[in-house]
């Protein structure tokens, strides 16, 4: 490769919306990449015809411009476009497995602001690419290498909207909650934060018997995630309290997370999700290798209480794609994220929300218990996280005042605790983690390395 990795970062392509690289121009040269890259993978194309790529994206404002433009990019090359229009991006990597597409495309920044957008691309087995498949196609958006190739007559692309999308991505996750099983009695908030959700969540519900309170499902292109959604999980909490229901679910704006809250309305996390569920499996035998994946964010807690069922956690670092690569690479079947990413590779092959939100809901039912009682098998560490606006990302060993100050609190801790230090993939944001049996000790230190952050490097 001649080209420095410029565009793709943690997860895809994002940005401010018509601000490069996420603008009309990039999505279209993205989109003649991505074609070739995918026919010249697979020559023949799957259930013979043309090669095909899947376009589906959330619901905001910009969609319409990214979608127009990448397709546009993929049909310069010959290859035929299906668009799904608003769909959670799990239900873009079912239906590219589904309809034996050759790649999926989702337009979606995810749990950012709807000024933002965002390209993520999945191969055609429903997985997110692999870092050579990225570059390669970063690689052919800058060199110019594939600007002669321009089929012409019938050689070019055609476009074709698949209006059976959403039906098929609804009885697909229905699939993942057991057969003779309802949720009948049982009563459901549901915040779809105005993103790609808000048909597809209550649905699945719905048809599976839950009486449901459904707000924030009413998108416009500009209030996706704005003061909704899991990353105001405060709002479905308040909900839960008003309307007495047994469970809130609040999903973002592209419904691969999740967060739940118990009938008391207090908030059930990523962390609490994965010890619930991985616990359940592990008793009835479905955790594969006994045991769960998790990143180096998640709770100390969950290692606890993994091991004394007898089984471990696995850490990776932060982004459900490295989540999702440990997995396959060691046959793993749960693991997810701190934040609400969780993936049940049993069904599905990337994070999805409802069907996360399916496994706790199965697991209420099964055992005829609230959910104020199934999260109280983790005891959780006392633990801090605050982000930090930053105006550059060095590396932190150069950063010597912040390098001294989490050495003397890593020797304060020992044992009892942990420190982590990141920086955001998607956003100009440091993150800090602490970890310790003391909330007034740990929240002291982080906040005194968030000073010298911002006093090095802060925006």
């Amino acid at each position: 490769m001649t080209t420095a990795r410029k565009i793709f970062g943690t997860d895809g392509v994002r940005g401010t919306a018509n601000v490069e690289p996420v603008t009309a121009e990039t999505a279209l040269k993205l989109g003649r990449a991505a074609a070739h890259v995918f026919k010249k993978r697979v020559p023949q194309a799957r259930g013979g015809g043309r090669h095909k790529i899947v376009i589906g994206k959330d619901t905001r404002l910009s969609g319409y411009m990214l979608e127009n433009a990448i397709a546009s990019g993929i049909l310069s090359m010959g290859v035929d476009v299906l668009l799904i229009g608003p769909l959670p991006t799990p239900g873009v990597a079912y239906i590219t497995r589904s309809l034996r597409a050759d790649a999926g495309i989702v337009l979606t920044a995810s749990h950012n602001p709807y000024e933002d957008n965002g390209i993520k691309f999945f191969r055609d087995d429903g997985y997110k690419l692999d870092d050579s498949i990225e570059a390669e196609i970063e690689e052919l958006v800058f060199s110019g290498q594939i600007e002669n190739i321009r089929p012409t007559a019938g050689e070019i692309g055609k476009a074709v909207r698949i209006e059976d999308a959403l039906g098929r991505y609804v009885e697909s996750v229905k699939a993942a909650f057991p057969k003779g099983m309802t949720l009948e009695g049982m009563r459901i908030v549901v915040d779809t934060g105005n993103g790609s959700t808000y048909k597809s969540t209550p649905c699945v519900l719905r048809e599976l018997g839950a009486h449901l309170t459904v707000f924030n499902n009413t998108p416009d292109g500009t209030n996706i995630n704005k003061r909704c959604g899991s990353m105001h999980p405060e709002v479905m909490c308040q909900a839960v309290r008003a309307v007495g229901a047994d469970v809130g679910i609040s999903h973002d704006g592209d419904g691969d997370r999740v967060l739940l809250c118990d009938e008391q309305g207090e908030l059930v996390d990523g962390d609490d999700v994965l010890a619930i569920t991985s616990l359940d499996w592990l008793t009835r035998g479905a955790l594969a290798k006994k045991t769960l994946v998790a990143t180096v964010m998640s709770n100390l807690g969950l290692d606890h209480t993994l091991k004394n069922a007898g089984g471990q956690v696995v850490r990776t670092q932060v982004g459900d794609r490295y989540v999702i690569e440990e997995m396959v690479a060691h046959d793993y079947n749960v693991g997810g994220e701190q934040s609400g990413h969780m993936i049940f590779r049993d069904y599905t092959t990337t994070g999805d929300g409802v069907i996360s939100a399916l496994q706790v809901l199965r697991i209420m039912m099964d055992k005829g218990r609230p959910l104020s009682e199934l999260k109280k098998v983790c005891t959780k560490f006392p633990q801090i996280v605050l982000n930090v606006n930053v105006k550059s990302k060095p590396d932190w060993s150069t950063l010597s005042d912040v390098q001294s100050m989490v050495q003397q609190v890593e020797h304060t801790l020992g044992k009892d605790g942990r420190i982590f230090l990141r920086y955001s993939g998607t956003e100009p944001k440091a993150r800090i983690l602490i970890e310790g049996r003391d909330q007034k000790q740990i929240t002291h230190f982080a906040e005194e390395i968030a000073d010298r952050i911002k006093a090095k490097i802060g925006a």
